[in-house]
């Protein structure tokens, strides 16, 4: 697995096509709403195979690990999901957003 912090919204959008393209499974999940302290921008993609392969980044630590979970079910259902993490919430410290802000993934399949 990598983590691809650097890598920038239409590198991971031409990985996703490549992975497609290459018969993989696979979900896009984009940040899509910040609050307060959140460790990547509102636009941020990570492209997740069924097999929990994945490129980019949406938060870092174990928050990608949870997203990468969800959106292997994502793959497996055809269903999309929102996922919010923020300190708030009693999961955000097992998950590690223990920054004070709050962020909102969508992760989709890519068909």
């Amino acid at each position: 697995m990598q983590d691809g912090n650097s890598r920038t919204a239409p590198d991971i959008l031409a990985t996703t096509q490549t992975w497609k393209e290459a018969g993989r499974s696979v979900a896009l999940a984009t940040v899509v709403e910040t609050w307060g302290s959140a460790p990547r921008p509102a636009g941020s993609h990570l492209v997740i195979d069924a097999d929990g392969n994945f490129e980019g980044s949406v938060s870092g630590g174990c928050v990608e690990g949870a997203v990468v979970a969800e959106a292997i079910d994502v793959i497996e259902t055809g269903k999309a999901a929102m996922l919010e993490f923020g300190v708030a919430d009693e999961t955000a410290w097992r998950v590690g957003l223990s920054c004070g802000g709050r962020i909102r993934v969508y992760v989709e399949p890519v068909s």
